[in-house]
């Protein structure tokens, strides 16, 4: 049978990826015709079909509903199993190139790497060099690979909270001065602002090429002060890299510079930074609805800077501790979590003392965070907290920049889901307008899954023409 294999730029597709999880061939096959370049022709010989076949499909007069059709149309199209429900296929483990050739797209971060200077560096030369050769294949397995969770996760962590290992020493020597590490500080902020604004999608590559001049430039032997901000920048970039990643799909790929921003901020003394790593990966548990690692990982971070944590960064800690109680179940601990935060963050001043990075941490995404979790309790008892989110959200709108694009989408996004939840369909439609706005603008996974998820809300409402072009809206953005 031959192959033809779809394009990584539309396999990647949130709408394709949503249809062939939810086996819409029809849907799934459009978006390969339209934006993969196949023709029906070309779909049915991939899969062993007649066109006649594919032209029902698309259709919607038949659906694929064999085992055996289904492994072919994954094979025929190179679909990762993992995305259609199917046991990984043969062809996603065989080699890329002839053997003894080392296969330079997979990089793999051993769970027991010492925490090392050096083996820091390494890890940054071989995870960027991976991303940036990525070919198809590699890019199938990245998106199908899963996170570490658990055990295996969390005691490969716990060397952030000790003195790191004595490694080789490099001996090629490095003239790098004060004034270069600025710029590459600069351009490290920059990248970190743009991710916040536009979304992770459009500068990841440029990010990873940062990146890895940077483990370069550690590979000589600086100066001890040049060394360590050297380290900083990097642990930095890798965090902007795991979020990018992120919204790009790459879940396990976003760990992998999660677990290396740690470890850079562990080279070059920055705990405050690690402590936002962890919160960062706390974060990607919960939305693997993994509250129990995610609260552990909290606790890591906070345990690490006990004695070096400012009010705004514990009011963050505080806040995520939160939000994993909330997941949790635990609603009295949660309320008492949220209202620490709240004092943490009284207690904040802007006067510098604090890292620049968390300055992002304010009344809004305060606001922000406490009325998405009352948003998940209203999805279970409306009546209870459906008004409290409604009260929050609205706050954290009223005092975002516009610097904020993705945390501004979400917000239109929750508040929309809100007015559906209260029964309000008028100020439920608008919302979800306004929301669609602020998306067009922004290039992020998890925004596509927050238009996906109030999408389910304006089915059942076909009388209604507002809620029609609503949806309607959202069909078309999720399919750009």
């Amino acid at each position: 049978m031959n192959t033809a294999p779809i394009p990584p730029d539309v396999l990647t597709r949130h709408d394709l990826q949503r249809a062939l999880r939810e086996h819409d061939f029809a849907a799934g096959f459009r978006i390969i015709k339209q934006y993969g370049g196949l023709s029906q022709n070309k779909i049915a010989l991939a899969c062993g079909l007649t066109p006649g076949k594919v032209s029902t499909i698309m259709s919607g007069s038949a659906q694929i509903t064999t085992y055996e059709v289904l492994c072919r149309v994954a094979d025929g199209l190179r679909i990762p199993g993992d995305i259609l429900g199917l046991a990984t296929r043969p062809w996603e483990t065989e080699p890329e190139t002839p053997a003894g050739t080392p296969d330079t797209t997979e990089a793999p971060m051993r769970m027991g790497t010492p925490w090392q200077a050096a083996a820091t560096i390494d890890m940054a030369a071989q995870l960027t060099r991976a991303d940036l050769t990525m070919d198809r294949r590699a890019l199938a397995r990245a998106l199908a690979a899963t996170t570490i969770t658990g055990t295996p996760l969390l005691d490969s962590l716990e060397g952030w909270m000790h003195p790191g290992e004595d490694g080789a020493r490099r001996t090629r020597p490095g003239r790098l001065g004060p004034r270069e590490v600025e710029q590459l500080e600069e351009t490290a902020r920059a990248f970190r602002a743009w991710d916040h604004q536009y979304g992770g999608g459009l500068r990841r590559k440029a990010v990873l090429g940062q990146m890895s001049e940077v483990a370069t430039m550690l590979g000589e032997h600086q100066a001890p002060i040049v060394e360590e901000r050297l380290y900083r920048v990097l642990a930095q970039l890798a965090g902007t890299a795991a979020t990018m990643a992120w919204d790009s799909g790459l879940q396990r790929r976003a760990q992998d510079y999660y677990r290396l921003s740690l470890r850079a901020a562990h080279a070059g003394g920055d705990r405050m930074w690690g402590a936002n790593v962890l919160a960062g990966m706390a974060r990607q548990m919960l939305y693997a609805n993994k509250p129990g690692d995610a609260l552990e990982l909290v606790r890591l971070a906070q345990d690490g800077t006990r004695d070096v944590a400012g009010p705004r960064v514990r009011a963050m800690l505080r806040i995520r501790e939160a939000w994993a109680l909330a997941a949790l179940g635990r609603r009295s601990a949660f309320a008492r979590a949220t209202e620490q935060a709240r004092q943490d963050l009284a207690d904040a001043a802007d006067d510098g003392a604090e890292p620049h990075w968390i300055a992002y941490f304010d009344e809004a995404e305060l606001a922000g965070t406490i009325g998405g979790r009352h948003l998940e309790l209203a999805r279970a008892d409306p009546r209870a907290h459906a008004e409290l989110a409604g009260e929050e959200i609205r706050t954290a709108l009223a005092r975002r920049g516009p610097e904020a694009g993705r945390s501004n989408a979400l917000d239109r996004l929750g508040l929309a889901e809100v007015y559906f939840l209260g029964g309000d369909l008028r100020a439920a439609v608008e919302e979800t307008h306004a929301a669609v706005d602020v998306a067009a603008g922004v290039q992020s996974g998890r925004v596509r899954e927050g238009m996906a998820w109030l999408y389910s809300y304006t089915v059942g409402h076909g009388a209604s023409g507002p809620v029609r072009e609503a949806r309607a809206r959202l069909r078309e953005q999720l399919a750009d």
